[in-house]
């Protein structure tokens, strides 16, 4: 049985929230996600003397994403006069955590809200963290909403509210790592389904709410801070970025980034891709093909995956298969076989398993791995296209409702 736990009440928080800021006070400006160059002229802005600016930016970063400590005052090797100066002038709070929901099979997903921005609301977004056997992957989202409307995926259901910004990206996996207690002084929970040996947090997805491609400076500068050596200090190799197909953006994404590509694909002609996923109205698979060929870095080590949601009826046959063949023809790639994961007045149904281990031996014949992916934390609502803000949420018995009804 799935468990979920209520974070709303401050006093059951794991850290408590940082005082609320007033009307006559200037916003304090976060550190997360902040660049080594950023973080070091914010403080000489502060009056740190700029001979001083680079140690203790080095300071800062070791106790930020080495010790992930959320309270200047946790600080041991920084003056407590400093320490009080920092805590005047910058930020280094995390989101709030709403709820923590834990299914059966060891996946968590969280609710997390961040402040509001000006005359804005406090808005919510969802993360989910998949153990596996060697590894545990934490899929990080990148707006509140989205704008692309697929159709077979909850989260194109919700409005577009806004980006996300580098600290509140980064502030995800920080807050992750801290309550599975991957951080030296945190601690596992009791009983949390994680990794036997090695790090708790090994992998970042970029396929959890909204389209990354759309908030492209956001999610880079996050990302530099999340495979930074001297901080998380997560590989490249392990950093996943998934698009639905923003054309234009899929080089650019190699060459500054040099992350993983995950393409959003699920359909193998344009006419069903315009239903699916509606980006391919602008982008068309054979655009889509093309930057996919030439996207830097590309090799049989460095391979594209393509993931491919299972519809019964719509995407599944075994012409579709021989015709995902065809396409990928050239391109280095492994297909994600995603049977599909169903959510309240979803207008789809999975695909039958029979059917589902038929299309993927034609792909592994034809040379390409395809791994079918078992579905996890469905009765919690965070598998692949589930997740979609609380912002919009439900009366809790309704959602316990569908949640219990799904995992039968």
């Amino acid at each position: 049985m799935s468990a979920t736990i209520d974070l709303s009440d401050a006093t059951t928080r794991p850290r408590p929230a940082a005082a609320p800021e007033t009307s006559a006070s200037a916003p304090k400006r976060s550190l997360l996600g902040l660049s080594r160059e950023e973080m070091g002229a914010a403080l000489v802005e502060a009056g740190i003397p700029a001979k001083q600016a680079k140690m203790r930016v080095q300071q800062l970063w070791h106790w930020l994403y080495v010790r992930g400590v959320s309270d200047f005052s946790q600080m041991a090797n920084v003056s407590k006069d400093l320490r009080a100066a920092l805590d005047e002038r910058f930020e280094i709070r995390r989101p709030e955590i709403v709820e923590e929901q834990i299914s059966v099979d060891g996946t968590r997903k969280w609710l997390f809200r961040f402040p509001s921005r000006g005359a804005g609301r406090p808005v919510e977004i969802e993360t989910v963290y998949i153990p596996e056997e060697g590894r545990g992957t934490l899929c990080v989202s990148s707006q509140v909403g989205c704008t692309l409307t697929c159709t077979f995926c909850h989260t194109g259901t919700q409005r577009l509210v806004r980006n996300l910004e580098p600290s509140e990206i980064v502030g995800q996996v920080l807050t992750a790592r801290e309550r599975l207690g991957d951080f030296p002084e945190a601690s596992t929970p009791q009983g949390a389904i994680v990794p036997s040996e090695g790090r708790l947090v090994s992998n970042v997805v970029m396929m959890g709410m909204g389209e990354p491609l759309y908030n492209y400076d956001n999610v880079k500068a996050a990302l530099a801070v999340v495979s930074d050596g001297d901080g998380l200090a997560l590989s490249r190799r392990r950093i996943t970025l998934s698009t639905s197909g923003v054309v234009p953006m899929i080089g650019k994404t190699g060459d500054e980034m040099g992350v993983m590509l995950a393409i959003s694909l699920h359909a193998v002609t344009d006419e069903l891709r315009d239903v699916l996923v509606p980006i391919n109205k602008k982008y068309p698979i054979k655009e889509l093909m093309d930057a996919c060929r030439t996207y830097p870095g590309l090799s049989n080590a460095r391979r594209i995956t393509f993931e491919y949601v299972m519809l019964k009826g719509v995407n599944d046959s075994l012409a579709d298969a021989r015709e995902l063949v065809r396409l990928l023809k050239g391109i280095p790639a492994k297909i994600n076989l995603i049977p599909f994961n169903p959510w309240p007045g979803s207008p789809y149904e999975c695909s039958d398993w029979e059917q589902i281990e038929r299309f993927a031996e034609l792909v592994n014949q034809a040379g390409y791995a395809s791994p079918i992916r078992t579905p996890r934390g469905r009765d919690i609502f965070a598998a692949c296209g589930q997740l979609k803000s609380e912002s919009e949420r439900m009366k809790r018995g309704d959602r316990l409702a569908l949640e219990a009804a799904v995992a039968v």
